[in-house]
């Protein structure tokens, strides 16, 4: 990355807005140039801290790192935009991100977190006790089934005009074609890089 390509405000710092693959805000903090470098060089987010004047790699002492994907400035190169793959919560307070909220709703990235907890229920498989614990521990047919069942009852339920009854049921498939994908080492973000790739391709822009 070209440092000198960055707009740093006059305290030697410029914003950093980390993302996750699932597209959520997990936080906003701090970047100097060497918390920028220790950044591109180690591999994991790191940070200046304003009110210890000293860098600070996230996760250091929780584990919780965020695992660097890419970093992308923004139009006016006076902000970064950090994508990574979190390893846990990113907020100090123990949830998923700085901006969670009871009154917020439920939006796309909010799939992620499905994901991530329906990853944790099949490696716990063999425990049983939960329903995704028991489906997952059945194997791919029991689940395959499944997807088919549910799509079956989503065709049934866009023919009845309930829309209610209709999304209730595409909910279902959704959630067990997540199942499916997982069982079968994929994800709903594979997926949707599938779908982007193709949009780029017929369109000729860019991905």
């Amino acid at each position: 990355m070209d440092f000198d390509s960055l707009t740093f405000g006059p305290d030697g710092l410029i914003p950093g807005i980390v993302q996750d693959l699932a597209g959520a805000v997990r936080m906003v903090a701090w970047l100097n140039r060497d918390a920028l470098q220790r950044t591109l060089d180690t591999g994991f987010v790191t940070f200046w801290s304003r009110s210890r004047q000293a860098l600070w790699t996230k996760g250091e002492t929780s584990g919780n790192r965020l695992k660097l994907v890419q970093i992308r400035p923004d139009c006016d190169a006076d902000a970064l935009l950090i994508l990574a793959e979190p390893e846990g919560p990113s907020c100090h307070r123990g949830t998923e991100t700085c901006f969670d909220g009871e009154s917020w709703p439920a939006t796309l990235p909010w799939l992620g977190r499905l994901e991530a907890l329906l990853k944790s229920r099949k490696a716990q498989a063999d425990l049983g006790g939960s329903y995704t614990q028991k489906l997952f521990a059945q194997g791919v047919d029991r689940i395959a089934k499944k997807v088919v069942e549910e799509a079956g009852e989503v065709i049934l339920a866009a023919k009845n005009e309930d829309m209610e009854a209709f999304v209730g049921e595409a909910a279902d498939l959704l959630f067990h074609l997540e199942m499916l994908l997982l069982d079968r080492g994929a994800s709903l973000l594979d997926v949707v890089e599938v779908l982007h790739q193709r949009h780029a391709d017929r369109t000729g822009g860019p991905a």
